[in-house]
């Protein structure tokens, strides 16, 4: 299955807090949908967060944020990971 990292920018910051309830709501939507949400980054100054994810595509991906919670990425990028 591909894996995707996506970007959020959120104007203004964005707490660690609230992306961790965040990312609980796509953990708890992703089942139906074939999606894995695997980790996330958050720079809150910046306002900066950086999902990765395994999903049949990207499309699937952004669906489970929109239902989850409605934050919708600005970016998403199919990754392959190295060392």
């Amino acid at each position: 299955m591909p894996t995707y990292m996506d970007v959020h920018n959120m104007d203004g910051g964005v707490s660690a807090s609230d992306v961790a309830g965040a990312h609980q709501a796509d953990l708890e939507t992703q089942t139906k949908y074939g999606v894995n949400y695997k980790r996330y980054w958050v720079d809150e100054t910046a306002g900066k967060i950086f999902c990765l994810v395994d999903a049949p595509d990207a499309e699937t991906a952004a669906t489970v944020h929109r239902e989850a919670h409605g934050l919708a990425a600005d970016e998403i990028y199919e990754v392959s990971e190295g060392s």
